[in-house]
């Protein structure tokens, strides 16, 4: 067994070609019975074949012929030919009255003041506690 970077470094020299005939002979022979040399000279050859430029043209190619496509479509045609029906004038705003509650109505109304009041009335329980406990 070689190791991973061994394993790479012979795919990419069967990939480029870089191997002699024996060498190249037995990297083939090892396609058919090493499953890791496999995937690894797999992956190699598709990390290659995204950046051959004959693959790059292709999918330029398909780029085009999706925007050809969607050209098209009846809706682009009516909207290109500028047949497309006018755009609807959108609804008027409705303002809706927010019920708010009234001001004064439970803890939240102290605001920054809430804190200090909670602090009085644990100051005030704990001397309740104090008193009624020395008695």
């Amino acid at each position: 067994m070689s190791s991973e970077s061994d394993r790479v470094a012979r795919a990419g020299d069967y990939v480029f070609g870089l191997m002699n005939d024996r060498e190249r002979a037995r990297a083939e022979r090892d396609l058919e019975i090493d499953p890791a040399f496999r995937d690894t000279v797999l992956r190699l050859a598709e990390r290659l074949r995204a950046l051959d430029p004959a693959a790059a043209e292709a999918r330029g190619n398909r780029w085009e012929l999706v925007t050809q496509r969607l050209a098209e479509l009846p809706q682009m045609q009516a909207r290109l030919a500028g047949l497309a029906a006018p755009e609807a004038e959108p609804p008027p705003v409705m303002i809706h009255r927010l019920e708010r509650k009234p001001y004064g109505v439970g803890l939240h109304s102290l605001g920054g003041r809430l804190g200090f009041v909670i602090a009085l009335a644990l100051l005030a329980a704990f001397a309740l506690g104090y008193i009624v406990g020395t008695l």
